[in-house]
């Protein structure tokens, strides 16, 4: 398995590894400088981790100074500012790492301010991706928090001249409950340069006593959302701000093989820039660039490409020789299948999809004095800022990289494309340059989530116990391989290919695929042996977590065996992935005749441990739930000749309002179990349980996602 800074990383963010696409010809911190007098929360430097080493290809960044790194700081007027290297993409991270700094504060949400994802004042961090920053940052900054209470309590009793255990924090202050008197945070670090050192776990809150952590807090800043005052990047300006516009090749592997800008370079106002592969143009207004470019006359040398039409075939044909990594390998396949009653063997098949992120990529960049200051959407700041540093030649302490929170990104917006397009037209123009990204470009250039064929081969016996399991992933990846059935034989790979199209990280990756075609083949075992599906599942589990899900969805849903027929049917799917738990339980309409498809209802049981923040973690299990009905029924790029064929919202169908279903959501709070993330493992199962309640209403197995993008076809 790859790595990046130091955290295993699954083999379908193929996007970190990319060759740069373009070639163009810090010290310790004065923190009392930047930050003011106060108290100052320092964390020591630790082993490389996920979150602290900046080794790595396509943004492995630099590293955090090797002495300290600032994450909270009280000043003098008691404001409390905590600082982290993630990003906020619609996921409400800035809301529940704030409840984790006020809850060992013992003081309210709204009274903490979180600097986020700006490389020039945060410690280093990876990125936001695999659904880490609750499991990793969020108990960081309990440490954190812990730290700063408990230097307050020694700086609070040195004040009252009292006992420790005389003395209580809450909202902003410490009281001494002999003298009856308080002291404010700010009055005990007035003046004082206070600097602490965390090395260890510190003594963190237990999920169980929570107070502030554990509650639905409401979203930090939710009213600038809602009325329009937050900024994204497509809103960001600069005094002198051109527009700018990338020439983008005729296909996919096209070079430039001649260039005339006689026509664009002749309107006013107007720069081309053309350095190697890299055309592009200025303007002072996002019509004028757009005019500028369209008046670009290019040449490009193109070679064969594949089509959609005949992908599943080269993706097998083009995969790698020999055996794939793979998940728990056990026992013999062969004497599994003898020992079998019942042999099942099917094929799978799964499409290229694309992000959709409600804001496509952009950039605003400027430069002064050799220094690059760019703000743009990113899971990744350190990540474009090494991006940057590389393009252009220059050292990273002379890029300077915000990301506003951002609107959405779901994986899809890992590299910086866009920020070093922006930095190049902004160099040549001398003047800052904002480029957003068409939606047609974010259809066309930005990468996919991966397509793939798997492969399953099955035995049960007739009272239901599964013998053997042979699952072969081709390309999608290997997230979400394992078998979570106790399988005494079974043999999971993942194998990869030459993927036509580019391809990298999407909600869950590869977990969603694969997911989808076990939790469909489990189902096809069921009826092999006449047992209902969820009686099957729990057979041949053991553990407990994914018995309890199981049970709680199908409680929820009202499961009733042999339920379905007359164009009605009812499914479900279970799932595990990156610390979480959830089975989802789905009712559908698919009527033969009419082709209709329509999910009606849906329920999901999810179990991640502790949870932070009730309401906003239903919101994310019911948007990843409403997101995953598009690649299980209807989205797919379709591609020809070396260029996508649907690259627009008229052509690439997503889940409209009239798709909703009536959705329930079941919390499964374990306060015994450490927090994990909640941002990808939902999406995991609504596909396969859509399609066991599709069969179970029609008697049609579909095998392909998406499943229905025509309505239901036999």
């Amino acid at each position: 398995m790859n790595r990046l800074d130091g955290m295993p990383l699954e083999l379908e963010r193929y996007e970190l590894f990319e060759p740069r696409r373009y070639h163009f010809d810090v010290d310790r911190r004065d923190f009392f400088k930047i930050l003011g007098f106060g108290l100052i929360i320092l964390c020591v430097a630790e082993p490389a981790s996920a979150q602290e080493s900046g080794r790595g290809r396509r943004g492995g960044g630099g590293q955090i100074p090797s002495d300290v790194n600032a994450w909270l700081h009280i000043s003098e007027d008691g404001a409390i500012t905590v600082f982290t290297g993630k990003a906020e993409v619609g996921q409400n991270i800035r809301t529940s790492l704030t409840q984790a700094v006020a809850e060992e504060l013992r003081t309210a949400a709204p009274a903490i301010k979180l600097v986020m994802a700006d490389t020039l004042l945060t410690p280093y961090d990876a990125g936001t991706f695999g659904s880490q920053t609750t499991p990793q940052m969020a108990s960081r900054l309990h440490r954190m928090g812990a730290a700063a209470r408990e230097t307050l309590f020694d700086l609070a009793a040195d004040h009252f001249k009292a006992d420790r255990a005389s003395l209580k924090i809450a909202d902003g202050k410490i009281s001494n409950n002999g003298s009856g008197t308080a002291v404010t945070f700010g009055e005990l670090t007035k003046g004082q340069k206070l600097v602490k050192s965390v090395t260890g776990n510190g003594e963190v809150t237990p999920a169980g006593e929570w107070k502030i952590a554990g509650t639905s807090v409401p979203k930090v800043d939710g009213r600038d959302f809602v009325t329009g005052k937050h900024k994204y990047t497509t809103d960001m300006t600069a005094p002198g701000m051109l527009h700018g516009r990338v020439l983008r090749p005729s296909a996919f592997g096209a070079t430039l093989a001649s260039l005339d800008s006689t026509a664009a370079e002749q309107m006013p106002g107007v720069t081309v820039v053309h350095d190697g592969e890299f055309v592009g143009v200025t303007a002072a207004d996002p019509l004028s660039a757009e005019h500028a470019v369209n008046a670009l006359r290019a040449k490009w040398d193109t070679k064969p490409q594949p089509s959609s039409a005949e992908l599943f075939d080269y993706l097998r044909k083009h995969s790698s020789e020999g055996g794939g990594r793979g998940g728990a390998n056990s026992g013999s396949i062969e004497q599994g299948l003898a020992a079998a009653t019942h042999q099942l063997k099917a094929a799978y098949t799964i499409a290229y999809i694309a992000h959709t992120p409600l804001e496509p990529r952009a950039a605003l960049a400027q430069w002064d004095n050799g220094k690059l200051m760019v703000w743009t959407g990113s899971q990744r700041p350190f990540g474009v800022r090494s991006e940057l540093a590389g393009a252009f030649g220059i050292g990273e302490e002379n890029v300077h990289v915000i990301v506003p929170d951002t609107g959405s990104g779901y994986g899809g917006k890992h590299t910086g494309e866009a920020a070093v397009e922006a930095a190049r037209l902004a160099k040549a123009a001398g003047k800052p340059v904002k480029l957003v990204w068409t939606r047609q470009e974010e259809f066309t250039w930005a990468y996919f989530r991966p397509a793939g064929v798997i492969d399953v081969t099955a035995g049960v016996r007739d009272d239901g116990t599964i013998t053997a399991w042979e699952f072969h992933n081709y390309n999608s990846g290997g997230s979400g391989l394992a078998c979570p059935y106790d399988v005494a034989n079974q043999k999971c790979q993942a194998h990869t290919s030459n993927s036509p199209l580019r391809q990298g990280s999407y909600r869950a990756l590869a977990a969603t695929a694969n997911h989808f075609a076990r939790e469909s083949h489990i189902d096809d075992l069921a009826r092999a042996v006449k047992m209902d599906p969820l009686e099957f599942r729990l057979k041949n589990l053991k553990d407990t977590r994914m018995r309890n899900v199981l049970q709680a969805a199908a409680d929820k849903f009202g499961w009733r065996a042999g339920a379905g027929g007359n164009g009605r049917g009812i499914g479900l799917a279970l799932g595990a992935e990156k610390g979480s738990v959830l089975a989802t339980c789905a009712e559908v309409l698919a009527d033969k005749e009419s082709g209709t498809v329509k999910v009606l209802r849906a329920v999901t049981a999810f179990d991640c441990g502790a949870v932070v923040n009730p309401n906003h973690l239903k919101n994310q299990i019911e948007g990843a739930l409403v997101m995953g009905l598009g690649g299980a029924l209807f989205e797919a790029i379709e591609f020809s000749n070396g260029m996508i064929t649907n690259p627009f919202l008229s052509d690439y169908r997503v889940p409209r309002f009239s798709d909703l279903p009536k959705i329930d959501v079941v919390l499964v709070d374990r306060k015994d179990a450490p927090s994990a993330g909640a941002g990808e493992t939902p999406i995991m199962a609504i596909a396969p349980a859509v399609g066991n309640a599709i069969f179970a209403a029609s008697g049609i197995r579909l095998r392909s996602m998406p499943m229905a993008p025509e309505g239901l076809r036999g």
